[in-house]
């Protein structure tokens, strides 16, 4: 379509202010920004719709209209509801590049603009599915009359017969046509699709899972800055470069849903990739919708964390604990809620080896707010890890709710996420049971997971497990006992006395948070990010949440010290050796494990004896040697001569209880 064509329809509210000799211009897409220097998500021959929030003083307007100019972009929209009306030195500076500049009227919205200019660019190269692309137009409205995401599945379905599913990144289904995608299978696709983003693969990536191909489409946000523009020329392996810079979209995509459609799109023509790139950002408008929902959970979050931060009095923070607590539990009446506390980063190293550093670029902690903050690379900050964090706890808060037609989003609008410098912490209510529920044959309390190590590796999944008591006995379906807590997915918490939970760990766990994303995010952090996190237990009072915090934080370094790209700690791991390790200095760390360890691993090069395997084993089954056999599938004899082997080379006695521990502290600093 021609940029003239957009002063024929009254309903866009475009005045044009100049550039009228540059109006056969060709639109080939719509990008909304108000990101000073937007370039790296240019591609060329886009309508640019800003609210001009990005000018400060008159002197902005020419480098902003200079980085547009050029990308290469058909023409610059400016929205009136900012300012009232366009600055003459945004007029001047178009005047000058020979940029076409629109007024906006401020009773039109720019989605209104976004959805004409889509409709049209995919109407003219494939007529017969306009009439698609133009029924979705009901989930442009806001509220529930816009039907949700579903609606627009249900088309794809109906009119094109593709079954397609919108995934967070984590893995959980937040829409679908059809049944539902098994879980496993949207893990994978998901990790698939984090993977070729930060490999700058350009969209549509294609992939198969157990013979089944799928197109896997981004659904950029709007208010991230991000551009629709169609995709040239077939699938995504034959593209020569991402559409955005792979390095800002690494830490951005952490954040996003995508579209699975089932299908190969290698074969697909021009017109049908266009078409589910325009079905992406109407989807994103649903997303940009919730997004904008949660402001105020996000909100009082900080508040809250703030004044904990502050030292503020108890009484003070109690005060605003019960104005959050409606808002985060709606109808939930009776006793105060309790209280959780999550705290996630994610830090990025450059490639090349360089140092780790936090995901806002600059390395120091200060007070975040609900702007976006952009380190090195174009990897924005803070606000990616709140989203991310967000997303996690929709779907591990979400799982196994009391109330099946409730789901995860439901109780994802029950999570408070705010962000403090660099780190994104979570407020989470934990709901009081009655103690009436209680009877005599399911008096154990639950947990939504057993109690574990946090460790990277665990095969935990989440779920309503109930755990016993110190005991440790085990039996579903349990009810809680007097004095404990739900999460909004229905999983019970206890709080003792001093109102923390017990090292038995009910309430959220960081192993089921762990199992719930370290497939998806581990394929999108690739060897460059690391996301780790650290859960807190459960408090009752104001006094109690200042602990609780403090308790996630140092949770999340003990998470941090352990290798791998996704690693998680939970309050229960703070009363162990864990707590210690993370604090010994990285010289003395290798100095001890390899005075211990490397004379065993160059024996296992030379002659593949598995001596380290031995050991770990051997430690495991608390030198047992009987079980430590039968779990390695030896003869007790072989077993011993291994164990004999492990005390020549290194001069340590195995049946000592110093040299057990020394052992078992080199493997855990490994």
């Amino acid at each position: 379509m021609r940029l003239r064509a957009l002063l024929k329809t009254d309903a866009l509210g475009l005045r044009l202010l100049g550039g009228e000799d540059e109006l056969d211009r060709t639109v080939r897409g719509v990008m909304t920004t108000d990101l000073r220097d937007p370039s790296r998500y240019l591609s060329g021959g886009e309508l640019v719709l800003s609210g001009l929030a990005w000018r400060r003083e008159a002197a902005d307007s020419e480098p902003f209209v200079r980085i547009l100019t050029r990308a290469g972009v058909a023409g610059l929209a400016a929205g009136e509801a900012e300012l009232g009306v366009i600055p003459d030195d945004l007029v001047a500076a178009c005047a000058r590049h020979r940029l076409p500049l629109f007024a906006v009227h401020e009773k039109v919205a720019f989605a209104t603009i976004t959805e004409h200019v889509v409709r049209q660019v995919s109407g003219e190269r494939a007529g017969d599915l306009a009439a698609v692309v133009d029924r979705h137009r009901r989930l442009m409205t806001s509220g529930p009359a816009g039907g949700g995401p579903e609606v627009v599945l249900d088309l794809l379905g109906s009119d094109l017969d593709l079954r397609a599913w919108v995934l967070s990144p984590t893995g959980r289904q937040v829409a679908g046509s059809g049944a539902p995608l098994p879980p496993a299978r949207a893990a994978v696709l998901t990790g698939e699709h984090l993977a070729a983003v930060r490999a700058g693969v350009r969209p549509p990536y294609r992939t198969a899972v157990d013979g089944t191909a799928y197109a896997l489409f981004p659904v950029h946000a709007h208010q991230r800055g991000e551009t629709f523009r169609p995709a040239p020329g077939g699938a995504g392996a034959r593209g020569g470069g991402a559409a955005r810079g792979a390095g800002a979209a690494r830490g951005a995509a952490l954040a996003e849903w995508l579209l699975a459609v089932e299908a190969d799109a290698e074969e697909w023509p021009e017109a049908r990739l266009d078409l589910l790139q325009g079905v992406t950002q109407l989807i994103a408008v649903e997303r940009e919708r919730r997004d904008t929902a949660r402001t105020v959970r996000r909100r009082l979050a900080q508040e809250v964390l703030e004044l904990v931060q502050a030292g503020a009095a108890p009484a003070e923070l109690a005060a605003r604990l019960r104005v959050a607590a409606p808002v985060l539990l709606p109808g939930a009446v009776g006793a105060a809620p309790y209280w959780q506390v999550v705290v996630a980063r994610i830090e990025w190293t450059e490639p090349g080896g360089g140092e780790a550093r936090e995901a806002d670029g600059s390395g120091e902690s200060g007070r975040g707010g609900e702007g976006e903050g952009e380190g090195g690379g174009g990897v924005p900050g803070a606000p990616v890890v709140q989203a991310l964090l967000e997303e996690i706890l929709t779907g591990a808060v979400g799982a196994g709710g009391p109330d099946p037609a409730e789901g995860p989003a439901a109780a994802g609008d029950r999570i408070a996420v705010a962000h403090l410098g660099d780190e994104a912490i979570a407020l989470i209510p934990l709901i009081p049971e009655p103690p009436a529920e209680r009877t005599e044959e399911t008096g154990a309390t639950g947990s939504l997971e057993a109690a574990g190590s946090g460790r990277q590796g665990v095969g935990a999944t989440a779920g309503n497990t109930v755990t016993g008591g110190a005991g440790g006995a085990s039996a579903a379906g349990a009810a809680p006992m007097p004095g404990t807590a739900t999460v909004p997915g229905g999983a019970p918490v206890s709080g003792g006395p001093g109102g923390v939970s017990g090292s038995s760990g009910p309430g959220l766990h960081a192993d089921a948070l762990l199992a719930a994303v370290l497939g998806p995010l581990g394929a999108g952090l690739g060897d460059e990010g690391r996301l780790t996190f650290g859960v807190s237990a459960a408090v009752h009072s104001a006094e109690g949440l200042k602990g609780a915090l403090e308790e996630a934080r140092h949770a999340r370094r003990v998470a941090s010290a352990r290798p791998g790209r996704v690693c998680a700690a939970g309050h229960h791991e703070l009363a162990s050796h864990v707590l210690l390790l993370p604090f010994v200095p990285d010289d003395v760390r290798r100095a001890f494990t390899a005075r211990l360890l490397d004379p065993l691993r160059a024996y296992d090069s030379r002659h593949r004896a598995e001596l380290i395997d031995t050991l770990e084993a051997f430690l495991d089954c608390d030198g047992s040697w009987t079980r430590c056999a039968a779990r390695l599938h030896l003869h007790v004899n072989t077993l011993r001569y291994r164990v004999g082997r492990i005390e020549q080379l290194t001069g340590r006695d195995l049946s000592r209880l110093e040299d057990k521990l020394d052992f078992f502290l080199a493997l855990r600093m490994t």
